[in-house]
């Protein structure tokens, strides 16, 4: 995978996304030595992943098991 700071891939930011079209690679881009963002091209005919999307994004709260309802909703009233 191509590493590149900040400010360069704010120079060359066209030339770098078709670059890693026609290349297939994927390109960190940087920010004080810190991973910021991964530039990946999108092949087509493969479907992007969604098992494990949100994986670390969301957290539940409370009990998932049994609900929290107050007995007028089941009764109707």
């Amino acid at each position: 995978m191509k590493t590149m700071i900040l400010s360069q891939f704010k120079a060359q930011c066209i030339a770098v996304l078709k670059e890693a079209q026609r290349t297939r690679e994927a390109v960190l881009v940087t920010r004080r030595g810190k991973p910021l963002a991964r530039i990946e091209p999108i092949v087509e005919g493969i479907p992007a992943p969604k098992f494990g999307a949100l994986k670390g994004r969301m957290r539940i709260k409370g009990d998932i098991v049994q609900a929290d309802f107050d007995s007028d909703w089941e009764s109707g009233q």
